[in-house]
């Protein structure tokens, strides 16, 4: 097998360690933006010299040594700062050594007081974990010149307000928790988009998430939203060897074969909803983990609890007031109560949003309103980014008037 590429290995860095190198240059500039500019010259300079001297033994090392210069380089033509000051901070990075892991810091410290709350979730996104501006503005239904704002303003205040990037006393991270399960949630969803793990960076962030929500949950074993995200996720991952055929279609969540769904990620999920159950405080993303857990009753009974189902949306509707989450009610309402009072349920202000479409069209299939349906299927086909997940859709629309076909338009 011939030898990486430069650009290939530093795409690769790129997607391993961007946090991480981010988090531990920002630890000692004290200033997110700098570390990331400082970090994207080193990038930069990578990809001329990789390709003319051959990559580094430890290319994380040679991306903080270079990007160390760069700080410096930039604190001298700006001058905010004594170049002393900044030297003195940067003078112990490591050279070959390896590189200790201070993301956990870093989120932590993008869930202080003096953020925004607003915006902490989405800084953590694009700091620690290396999500776009635009990508970030999806996932919070924003528009993605709004979110650029917010983004740059949350950097300014870290760096005005002299916010420590460390993990906070135990007494100061209760309060901070809930920004950094929301970051760690919205990044497993964006690599959940890759049913088959064939895109590595969304594969990447899939792990990087699960990964993160294990250091969350050791750092606070006894906080059992912790818990419950964990378990929500890994609910999720074992479906994944499901969600697509021999041929690579999409197959939605109840036409799935339960026994390709992994047995060690079930019952490590199952564990963990347990002991959060246990604690007596109930929160999101245990009710959205208990959702996963009812539908996971289906390899030993062959079918859904539907009226389950619907009763735990409508815990988790009443505690977050999402619409996303009346959207997802909506599935199992059809299922209970029949697709036209299913589709009285239907939130608004979701238009730009491809599952609303999807979900739509599928009631309205159900309902025999085929025209409508197939006028939101059209819509749901056309915003879809998964490839097999808009042939999914044409099928739909195709096979109107014959039957409505199998249920399942639920992204998890």
């Amino acid at each position: 097998m011939p030898a990486p590429s430069s650009n290939e290995t530093a795409e690769e860095v790129a997607r391993r360690s961007y946090g991480k190198l981010v988090a531990y240059l920002a630890a000692r500039t004290r200033d997110v933006a700098a570390a990331e500019d400082a970090l994207s010259e080193a990038f930069a300079a990578a990809l001329r010299d990789w390709s003319r001297n051959g990559c580094p033994s430890n290319p994380e090392a040679w991306l903080l040594t270079v990007a160390r210069r760069k700080a410096i380089d930039a604190a001298r033509r700006d001058r905010s700062a004594p170049l002393e000051e900044v030297g003195y901070r940067l003078a112990g990075l490591p050279e070959t050594a390896g590189i200790p892991d201070r993301r956990l810091g870093l989120l932590f410290a993008c869930a202080h007081p003096a953020i925004e709350q607003a915006v902490r979730a989405p800084l953590m996104l694009q700091v620690v974990l290396g999500l776009d501006a635009a990508a970030i503005a999806s996932a919070f239904l924003v528009a993605p010149a709004a979110m650029g704002k917010r983004l740059v303003r949350a950097k300014s205040k870290i760096r005005l307000a002299g916010i420590p990037f460390e993990i906070p006393e135990p007494v100061e991270l209760p309060p901070r928790l809930d920004a950094v399960l929301d970051a760690i949630y919205v990044c497993f969803a964006e690599g959940w988009s890759d049913a088959t793990g064939a895109d590595v960076e969304r594969r990447d962030l899939r792990n990087e998430a699960i990964f993160l929500a294990r250091m969350v949950v050791d750092l606070m074993p006894q906080e059992p939203e912790a818990l419950g995200l964990l378990a929500l996720m890994l609910h999720a991952e074992a479906r994944r060897p499901a969600r697509r055929n021999s041929l690579g279609e999409y197959v939605p969540l109840d036409s799935q074969d339960t026994g390709l769904w992994n047995e060690p990620n079930l019952a490590e999920a199952e564990r963990l909803l347990q002991l959060a159950g246990g604690m007596g405080r109930l929160g999101r993303f245990q009710l959205e983990a208990a959702i996963q857990s009812a539908h996971a009753t289906r390899r030993q009974s062959g079918r859904d609890n539907w009226a389950e189902i619907l009763q735990l949306y409508d815990g988790l509707l009443t505690l977050t007031s999402s619409p996303v989450v009346a959207l997802n009610r909506t599935l199992a309402a059809a299922e209970v109560l029949g697709p036209e009072a299913a589709l009285a349920g239907l939130p608004g202000g979701l238009e730009q949003y491809q599952p609303y479409w999807a979900v739509r069209a599928e009631l309205l299939a159900r309902a025999g309103r085929v025209n409508e349906a197939s006028e939101a299927y059209e819509i749901a086909i056309g915003l879809a980014r998964d490839e097999p997940v808009r042939a999914f859709l044409e099928g739909k629309r195709s096979a109107l008037g014959a039957t409505a076909g199998p249920r399942g338009a639920s992204n998890w």
